[in-house]
């Protein structure tokens, strides 16, 4: 979609630079994405607790609030530690509808010395709207949140 991802990764670096408070940092990431992303619906985190993902930072419509480990599209990658690229969700064994106009996601886990934090949860409202360019391109921005901002839930 002719995202300009170093561009992107670039602009986290400068928000989040002399930035110690993590959750500023995920806000800032959330609206960087959502505005940056053409036919994006919501974009945010989600991190790990206990065995569940919990909603953090986002930018959209409300969300789940809680998604266990293995469970739809975040849980499934926070669970195998791989990015998953869905063209249809309505596909997706399990597949949570926290918005019914949601058609396509794209979730790369946020990892930190080999423990997953949480999850980049991006949806899309079409069908095949994410590909490998976005999840190759997204890989070093989320790289960079985590080390500047390794949020662990209390």
């Amino acid at each position: 979609m002719g995202v300009d991802y170093r561009l992107l990764t670039r602009q986290l670096d400068a928000i989040t630079k002399d930035v110690s408070v993590s959750v500023s940092n995920y806000a800032n990431a959330a609206a960087l994405l959502f505005h940056a992303l053409s036919g994006v619906s919501w974009a945010g985190f989600y991190f790990l607790k206990d065995s569940f993902l919990y909603l953090g930072p986002f930018q959209g419509k409300p969300a789940c609030t809680r998604i266990g480990l293995g469970a739809g599209v975040c849980g499934t990658a926070a669970l195998q530690k791989e990015a998953l690229i869905v063209e249809d969700v309505r596909l997706f064994p399990g597949h949570i509808a926290c918005d019914p106009a949601s058609k396509s996601e794209l979730v790369i886990p946020l990892i930190w010395e080999e423990r997953v934090l949480g999850v980049l949860d991006l949806d899309a409202p079409v069908v095949s709207r994410f590909s490998a360019e976005d999840r190759d391109g997204l890989l070093p921005f989320c790289d960079l949140l985590v080390r500047r901002a390794h949020f662990i839930m209390p």
